[in-house]
């Protein structure tokens, strides 16, 4: 009777799954028996083997199956037909991860991830890349800080992008590298202005003239505003009365507030003109000042 019992233990997976029936649109996990550029034969536990062709697997032109696949894995697919003809299942690997790389999708927009990929395609407009398996799409004027015109010499180049849109129902996935880019400028810009020392004396060029003020760029790429009031002594009503793009002037820096800079042409000079009048007035020969006459004079021999 115990070796009955044991017999029939030995064989409760087998009769499970004899009593299994497989329907179309089930999703199964089977173990991978055989794979190939071609194909991927699965055991299913059920009284038909798995399979899996080449075009079911993944739409990414650049995924190759036996460097992802092995033998002894676990894959996941869903059932799309249950006798091919020759006594296989049919699955779907594609289908089964389509579903499940979508809600992936989704979290890496709300999560704002950072995804590195390889341009994968040339199309109008813009270029491909597939992310999760998932064809995604990245107009040309997300694909670099200006507009590309030529997007060729993007194809098989790697770089980085964050989606910025995910519609299942419409099956359109678009990303972009420009958000990238712009976030990694505004990081390093934070940086370099992290450095500057309110109250410093620098050089500038002036690179714009509003209404308001001047845009002077004072190095490194960083550019603050010095207000119409903080130009000249004397009130102006425009700028360009005193100031042309181009010109070399040295402004103070007043205050960073918001990564804004603002600068100064009055507080610089005066900040100026006090140096010059200390090294002018503040003169000492032995530690102390000489002004009267006798002292200038006692150093001649008459």
């Amino acid at each position: 009777m115990e070796e009955k019992m044991q017999t029939m233990e030995d064989f409760k997976e087998e009769l499970e799954a004899s009593y299994k029936r497989l329907s179309v649109g089930d999703v199964v996990d089977g173990t991978v028996m055989e794979v190939s550029e071609q194909e991927v034969i699965l055991d299913l536990n059920y009284f038909a083997p798995g399979k899996i062709v080449a075009e079911e697997i993944s739409a990414d032109p650049s995924y190759h199956i036996v460097e992802h696949i092995h033998v002894g894995d676990i894959v996941t697919g869903t059932v799309i037909d249950t006798d091919d003809g020759y006594g296989n299942v049919l699955l779907s690997l594609k289908e089964a991860k389509e579903k499940k790389a979508w809600e992936t999708l989704r979290e890496m927009m709300e999560q704002q991830t950072v995804i590195h990929g390889v341009i994968g395609g040339i199309v109008p407009s813009g270029v491909i890349m597939y992310v999760e398996g998932i064809r995604g799409f990245i107009p040309a004027s997300k694909l670099a800080m200006s507009f590309v015109e030529d997007t060729v010499e993007y194809l098989n180049k790697q770089v980085s992008a964050r989606i910025i849109t995910v519609d299942e129902e419409h099956k359109k996935l678009v990303l972009s590298v420009k958000d990238v880019l712009l976030e990694e400028a505004m990081k390093e810009k934070n940086e370099k202005i992290n450095r500057i020392a309110v109250g410093s004396v620098v050089e500038g060029t002036v690179e714009k003239l509003m209404d308001y003020g001047a845009f002077v760029n004072i190095g490194d790429g960083i550019s603050g505003l010095v207000h119409i009031s903080q130009i000249s002594e004397r009130k102006i009503k425009h700028p360009k009365v005193v100031l042309t793009v181009g010109d070399k002037v040295k402004v103070k820096i007043t205050k960073i507030e918001n990564n804004k800079i603002s600068l100064s042409m009055k507080e610089a000079n005066e900040v100026i003109n006090k140096d010059v009048d200390e090294e002018v007035f503040d003169y000492k020969e032995e530690g102390e000042a000489a002004t009267s006459l006798g002292a200038l004079l006692s150093g001649f021999q008459l």
